[in-house]
């Protein structure tokens, strides 16, 4: 019995249990099913209010393309406008542009049309000028009793002979006025001249200036008892030659380096201000080597720019040594350069070793950097040199038969005696007085002689002066005149001389009778 009341009691409970269960869910599925319907309104309202944003977005770009269109339509529209206003103003100059071309096309053939008139008229005008002009000169052939002919050839002389006088009058006027007006700018000219051109022979090759701030340095150069300019000659061997020239100290010396040196130590002295023995012993030392230096790097540029390996350092000395000698005016250094240049060029053509070649070219004359030291011949002193240093024996031979010493027995010496000869021969290269001076004298007397009625010319005063003889039969003194200008306009073309040349022509008119 008590058995079955659990029974029951168990069931019951299970029942309540499950009858509450099935209420919780009941609970549970009314609340979810709230739920879902409040979210579903939600949903609704945000959809809603999302489609009625998105059609006002819609409505308003509407609205903004339409306002966009139409004013891209009213710009469009107001350029169009304005086009054929253009349009319009272009048509209206360009009728106006054919009007007035019509109008001055009209007044164009009207002046032709009166141009045509007036020639006509003066063609006709001309024609009875031309029937009086031949009645009046048959009129004067009949009263003069000359032909047309004749009376040409007298009028032709006579006209002639006063033009000629006019002329050499004309001549002579205008030459006094030259020289007139030269003597006034003639002094700034010489002084201008001889300041470029002066020191380019002699000067050039054994003097050297140095330019003074004042003449009373001069006699702090010379020094009390002539002691500083004793230190200066002992120290460096130059002569120091002080004259009258005011502001300038001339250095004399055959040894171009020595000069350069003093001539750089008297320049040092000078900006220091402090000229005594001792000093002048410690400038004389850094010019010195300063000039060691240039020697050095000018040697070493030549080398390097010719590519030339394998010389000896006391070679490139003696080459750099060569920037400060000339020979003919001509630098020893460029000279060298430049006949190794030509070696080069002419081995190359010649399937030759370039090499050897420029080495040959650079070496054929430095001998002449040591010539003022060493006695001998430049070409005896650089074979020696050749041979100190180990050359090979086409430089050696290159060098001794360059000048036709020895025989070439190679075709390097060949290249080189050709090179240098180039180098000294083209234009500029060398200032050869006496064979410029004689050539210029007989081209002076081949164009005086070629003129008719000379019967002598001689150039004198060492060409500055020609002084022609004429036959006076031939040559009036008006012709003279004439003739003297002529010749010196042609001696201005066609010769080079310097500085001017007096052209005088002498006509000379004796008459000789004896008394008996």
């Amino acid at each position: 019995m008590t058995m079955y009341v659990i029974i029951g009691s168990l069931i019951v409970v299970v029942l309540a249990a499950f009858v509450a269960f099935n209420a919780g869910k009941s609970i549970e599925r009314k609340n979810a099913s709230d739920k879902v319907g409040s979210a579903e309104n939600k949903a609704r309202t945000l959809l809603d209010e999302a489609i009625k944003k998105a059609e006002e977005t819609k409505v308003n770009a509407l609205i903004e393309a339409k306002e966009t269109i139409l004013k891209q339509r009213t710009e469009l529209e107001n350029e169009i406008r304005e086009r054929r206003k253009e349009v319009a103003d272009i048509e209206n100059r360009a009728l106006k542009r054919d009007e007035l071309s019509e109008r001055k096309l009209e007044s164009l053939e009207q002046k032709e049309k009166q141009i045509e008139a007036k020639e006509k008229e003066i063609t006709e005008k001309q024609n009875l000028i031309n029937q009086l002009n031949e009645q009046r000169l048959r009129e004067l052939e009949r009263v003069s009793q000359f032909t047309r002919e004749q009376a040409r050839t007298e009028l032709f002389n006579a006209v002639k002979d006063d033009i000629k006088h006019d002329t050499a009058l004309y001549i002579k006027e205008q030459e006094q006025y030259a020289k007139d007006e030269a003597d006034k700018t003639a002094k700034n000219l010489v002084l201008e001249t001889i300041q470029k051109c002066a020191m380019e022979n002699v000067s050039y090759a054994t003097v050297s200036t140095v330019s003074l701030p004042n003449d009373e340095m001069k006699g702090r150069i010379i020094g009390r008892e002539g002691r500083n300019i004793r230190a200066i000659e002992q120290l460096t061997g130059v002569e120091v030659v002080i004259d009258d020239t005011p502001d300038t100290v001339v250095l004399s010396c055959f040894d171009p380096v020595r000069r350069e040196i003093a001539r750089l130590s008297l320049e040092k002295l000078i900006l220091d201000g402090r000229i005594h023995p001792t000093r002048i012993e410690e400038i004389v030392e850094k010019a010195t080597k300063e000039v060691e230096q240039v020697i050095k790097q000018k040697g070493e540029e030549a080398v390097l720019n010719l590519n030339i390996h394998g010389l000896n350092p006391e070679e490139v000395k003696l080459l750099g040594r060569m920037h400060y000698r000339t020979s003919y005016g001509q630098n020893a250094l460029v000279h060298s350069i430049e006949v190794a240049m030509l070696s080069g060029i002419m081995a190359t053509e010649l399937g030759e070793n370039v090499q050897l070649a420029k080495r040959a070219g650079l070496l054929h004359d430095i001998g002449k950097s040591i010539d003022k030291e060493v006695e001998g011949t430049h070409v005896s002193i650089g074979v020696d040199i050749c041979k100190k240093y180990r050359e090979p024996f086409e430089v050696i031979n290159s060098v001794e038969s360059h000048h036709g010493d020895a025989e070439a027995r190679c075709p390097i010496a060949f290249i080189v005696g050709a090179a240098d000869a180039i180098s000294a021969a083209r234009p500029g290269a060398r200032r050869d007085v006496l064979e410029t001076y004689t050539q210029r004298i007989k081209q002076l007397e081949e164009i005086t002689n070629s003129y008719e009625g000379v019967e002598k010319a001689f150039a004198v005063q060492a060409g500055r002066e020609v002084r022609i003889m004429v036959i006076p039969e031939k040559v009036s003194d008006d012709d003279m005149t004439i003739m003297a200008h002529a010749i010196a306009k042609q001696i201005q073309e066609q010769v080079k001389y310097p500085g001017t040349i007096k052209v005088n022509v002498i006509r000379e008119t004796r008459a000789q009778d004896t008394a008996k």
